[in-house]
């Protein structure tokens, strides 16, 4: 198996992981830290300001930064603690009480918070908590920054009743805004992935949970001006059922996932294909769909297609030597295509899923991307098999020799870019 493969198929839904870090990522690892160790050394010089309230908020956030969950597909996976930070940088009074903690202080008290609850995800090595914690610091020095100095210079106290809340939730926005494209640019920095359609992920994910860390962070803020440090667990509970939800809603996609997993492996049970062949197919499909720009639906469907692409491969009474389906003349092909198609119909499976596996047999022009990518990908995995050691520079160029009709060049290329990053290497069975 090759190392990208490996590690897409150990880890799926997650980023690759690269030995060497990009110098753009490096830049703002570091950019964070420098922030947070200013914040923490001016905090610890000049004492805290209003220790209770930043002492509830540490306690919340830390909270929030326990009950985080590992593998979620969800952008946000700590909804409470974000609420909280978010609320603590946007905080302009406590019980009627003019507060004076200012952007540094946020900065120390949410980094610090954060980082304790992060301590048993480090322990348990789950997570990829050092661009969580980047995201937090800077998201909320961010929120803090466009807050904190207006409020402590006087220049928001002529904004009352429904204008201050409209203020703090266009802040909320701003931020959630200004998260994304954070987000978005670390894991372009991290993957060389297209930014576009990362950043359209992270807007529409935003729209779930994120909206509702914004709505709370707003509520927080202004509760806590009104009543003090009562709101705090009153406006918690509901998000903390909001994210049991959400992980609960993760959870049935992990299942759902997993279950057509399952069905893709028949064929190899029953022979028709070697082990492993549906599982490296699906990685390094959803690889290319990311070179080449998909979103995430887009990516779903792919991934569950090339899991059962071969799963026509059941009809046939003798089975096709090795599974090698791109050997066979078009027509048998086509029928295995479309008896895979029937196939995954019948077990509920998206519809795009079963019209993705059933076109995968048509001239690339006719086809919908997700089938391209489907059909140069289980072809370069045969052709690599089939060639031995060695083989894969082979495979890449046959594939490369029948983009007349066969393949889409620029599918072809793009298998190839993440076959270099991945080093290039056969895939085996198993």
């Amino acid at each position: 198996m090759s190392a990208l493969t490996s590690r897409l198929v150990a880890r799926p839904g997650r980023f690759p992981w690269h030995p060497r870090l990009p110098v753009p990522l490096t830049l703002v690892r570091a950019l964070t830290l420098l922030l947070t160790l200013v914040a923490l050394a001016n905090t610890l010089w000049h004492g805290l300001d209003e220790r209770g309230t930043a002492l509830s908020f540490g306690i919340l956030i830390t909270v929030g930064e326990l009950t985080r969950w590992s593998g979620a597909e969800e952008r946000e996976s700590a909804p409470l603690g974000a609420a909280a930070a978010l609320s603590y940088a946007l905080l302009g009074e406590q019980a009627g009480r003019p507060t004076h903690h200012g952007v540094l202080q946020v900065v120390a008290v949410v980094a610090a918070a954060a980082l304790l609850g992060c301590v048993p995800h480090v322990a348990r090595g789950r997570g990829p908590t050092v661009d969580h914690l980047t995201r937090r610091v800077l998201t909320v020095a961010f929120a803090a920054v466009c807050f904190q100095p207006l409020y402590n210079q006087g220049r928001l106290l002529e904004w009352g009743g429904p204008a201050y809340a409209l203020l703090l939730v266009a802040l909320l926005v701003l931020t959630a805004l200004c998260d994304a494209v954070l987000a978005a640019a670390l894991a372009h920095a991290r993957t060389r992935w297209p930014f576009g359609p990362l950043l359209w992920d992270e807007l529409r994910a935003t729209l779930g949970i994120g909206s509702a860390v914004c709505a709370t962070g707003a509520v927080m803020s202004l509760a806590v001006a009104v009543v003090g440090l009562w709101a705090l667990p009153v406006f918690s509970l509901p998000l903390l059922l909001t994210q049991l939800s959400f992980r609960r809603y993760a959870a049935v996609r992990v299942t759902y996932r997993q279950t057509i997993a399952s069905l893709a492996r028949a064929t190899e049970i029953a022979g028709y294909t070697p082990a492993g062949h549906a599982r490296r197919v699906a990685a390094l499909s959803r690889a290319v769909g990311r070179e080449l720009g998909l979103s995430e639906p887009d990516l779903t469907v792919l991934e569950y297609a090339a899991l059962m692409h071969d799963i026509g491969q059941l009809s046939l009474v003798d089975p096709v030597p090795a599974g090698a389906t791109s050997a066979l003349a078009a027509d048998e092909q086509r029928r295995i295509a479309l008896l895979g198609g029937a196939v995954v119909r019948q077990t509920g499976v998206d519809a795009e899923v079963a019209v993705v596996v059933e076109r995968q047999a048509d001239p690339y022009r006719e086809q919908p991307v997700t089938a391209r990518i489907v059909r140069a990908v289980n072809a370069y995995e045969e052709l690599a098999r089939e060639a031995g050691p060695g083989g894969t520079l082979t495979a890449l160029e046959k594939l490369r020799l029948a983009t007349a009709r066969d393949y889409q060049p620029e599918v072809v290329e793009s298998l190839a870019r993440v076959l270099l990053r991945g080093g290039l290497t056969l895939p085996q069975a198993g």
